[in-house]
């Protein structure tokens, strides 16, 4: 149906025919979509559930003490944390029923944050150095670098100790074979020998590792 179409000549109206739809009722309310409620952030990797994310009916339930409260039916473990002001966390999800904290969560993973801190700071990190040998190389040569390999072994550090070959030399491997064995010797007393000595392209490689733990 077509609204009334006033004349352009009508004084101070300036309106053209507008088309409206046959289903369209005047004074019919308009409805907004319905709204979508936003679902919970996604936990982290290896993050327990919490709160709404906990699905299963029914828990047993311990305070932040540790005091067993007891089985309860989900919504009323959740209502009970939020009475406290805290979350539920489950904390045994395998178990039947599973076992969640009534805890401040939010609490909890700063104090997990702190100790895998710690934890990863304590731990001894070894790192490998590299001593470079020649089949030729000289006996003084030879005792500067057993030096600084005795340093690093001292340090805690593993060493790898390689002869590289070059042209003709690869052809006398028995040399490189003696160096490492004779490296190895010198350093007994601080290291043994944790990979024995093997071809890798042209160069010859051992690993020596420290008798004295890093740290």
């Amino acid at each position: 149906m077509l609204a009334r179409e006033l004349s352009s000549d009508t004084p101070g109206h300036f309106f053209s025919a507008i088309a409206l739809p046959t289903t369209y009722s005047p004074g019919a309310a308009l409805r907004s979509p319905p709204s979508r409620r936003e679902p919970p952030s996604a936990p982290e990797r290896n993050e327990p559930r919490v709160n709404e994310r906990i699905r299963v009916p029914r828990v047993l339930v311990i305070d932040d003490s540790g005091e067993k409260l007891g089985e309860f039916l989900t919504e009323d473990a959740l209502a009970l944390a939020r009475e406290r002001g805290l979350d539920l966390v489950e904390v045994a999800p395998m178990a039947r029923p599973p076992v969640c904290r009534i805890t401040d969560f939010g609490k909890l993973k700063y104090e997990k944050k702190k100790r895998d801190a710690q934890a990863r700071k304590n731990q001894a990190i070894v790192e490998i150095k590299e001593i470079k040998l020649r089949p030729k190389t000289d006996d003084h040569d030879f005792a500067v670098k057993e030096r600084a390999a005795r340093g690093f072994l001292e340090e805690g550090d593993k060493v790898k100790v390689t002869v590289r070959f070059r042209g003709r030399e690869i052809a006398h491997k028995d040399i490189g074979e003696d160096q490492c064995k004779k490296f190895a010797d010198m350093l007994h007393d601080v290291s043994t020998v944790e990979q024995m000595p093997r071809m890798d392209g042209r160069q010859l490689s051992m690993l020596l590792a420290p008798t004295k733990k890093k740290g």
